[in-house]
């Protein structure tokens, strides 16, 4: 039973979440064989204050 841990920037809204666990889901049937109903995708929503690249925070980034 394959399970997915996606982090991700919050504010998705419920349909493009739903659209990419799909999208997800389907790549293990095809590429792992597994049958769709085994397949667990977790969604973790990270506030960009929480999360940091090359040591600086998404939220204090000039866009």
């Amino acid at each position: 039973m394959p399970t997915i841990r996606v982090e991700l920037f919050e504010g998705r809204t419920p349909e493009q979440k739903r659209e990419f666990v799909k999208e997800l889901t389907q790549a293990c049937v095809k590429a792992l064989g597994s049958k769709p109903e085994s397949v667990d995708v977790i969604l973790f929503d990270v506030k960009p204050a929480n999360w940091a690249t090359g040591g600086e925070l998404w939220s204090e980034k000039s866009s």
